[in-house]
């Protein structure tokens, strides 16, 4: 069994008079651009692109499309990352020589841990593709919840079977606001009989992050940005509107009818017909 993570090495150098000298520890792998300031559990992206791309998921001008398809990119980084700590196993592998005929017996790795992936229904369906894409033979199973008026999660949708076979669950949430959901998903993954839980979102607010890792500080945590901000009302600011609605297009938006009308054969609006005189 291998597992991926930072391994620290110390090499020595001999100097010509005989004498050896330590050199400084250097790790042998590149290290994420993370920062856990919320502790060891919990890893905020500082990855340039992806502020990019937050910028663009965040904004008012983003259409539903362009929203889909930003969630599934930085998805796909954040699960990335938030893969790095799962267990692998040696498997025997041919490789084929230049020559096109011959195979030379090599050795590779195989993901040992059984994954399952949980999108809270709804908004949590927009990342599930990127993460299959990582991990294509995981699991996916889905878990509904709805806030009701008084904040707390209310549970509509449940298909987990009845034996848990999972070592590792990532539950997907684009937004953790109160994390009373977040909470409630991660206790009853427990109840199921999960080992090992990893929660990946691309915002939370600084509050519901506190408050998910006092209820479970077990659970680990992979986010694009922390937001400072919870209102009364348990909205994140400046968050990134309802998830769900911006992506199945289902808020009430202004359509233009014609923007695929040439300008010039567009109908002329009342503005433009009183600024001629009409």
């Amino acid at each position: 069994m291998t597992e991926t993570s930072t391994v620290t090495m110390t090499a020595t150098t001999t100097t010509p008079n005989g004498s050896k000298h330590s050199l400084p520890q250097t790790p042998s792998k590149v290290e994420p651009t993370f920062t856990a300031p919320y502790g060891p559990n919990v890893h905020v992206s500082k990855h340039p692109i992806l502020a990019h791309k937050l910028s663009i998921i965040r904004s008012s001008s983003t259409s539903p499309s362009s929203f889909r398809s930003s969630l599934r990119e930085i998805t796909f980084h954040l699960g990335y990352e938030a893969t790095s700590t799962l267990t692998t196993k040696e498997i025997p592998l041919t490789v084929p020589s230049t020559n096109h005929t011959d195979h030379v017996e090599s050795t590779g790795q195989k993901l040992k841990d059984k994954v399952a992936l949980i999108p809270i229904l709804r908004s949590g369906l927009g990342m599930v593709d990127s993460m299959l894409d990582l991990i294509t033979n995981a699991q996916v199973h889905h878990i509904g919840m709805y806030r009701s008026k008084s904040l707390m999660p209310v549970q509509y949708y449940n298909r987990l079977p009845k034996k848990c076979d999972v070592d590792v669950a990532y539950i997907l949430d684009p937004l953790i606001a109160t994390s009373a959901t977040i909470i409630s998903v991660a206790g009853i993954l427990k109840k199921w009989g999960v080992a090992k839980i990893h929660v990946v979102s691309v915002i939370a607010s600084k509050q519901g992050l506190t408050e998910l890792l006092y209820i479970h500080p077990d659970v680990h945590v992979t986010l694009g940005h922390v937001d400072e901000e919870l209102t009364p009302d348990g909205n994140v600011m400046p968050g990134l509107g309802d998830a769900g609605d911006r992506l199945f297009g289902t808020a009430s938006v202004m359509e233009d009818e014609e923007e695929l009308v040439h300008p010039s054969k567009r109908k002329r609006t009342m503005s433009m017909d009183s600024g001629n005189g009409h």
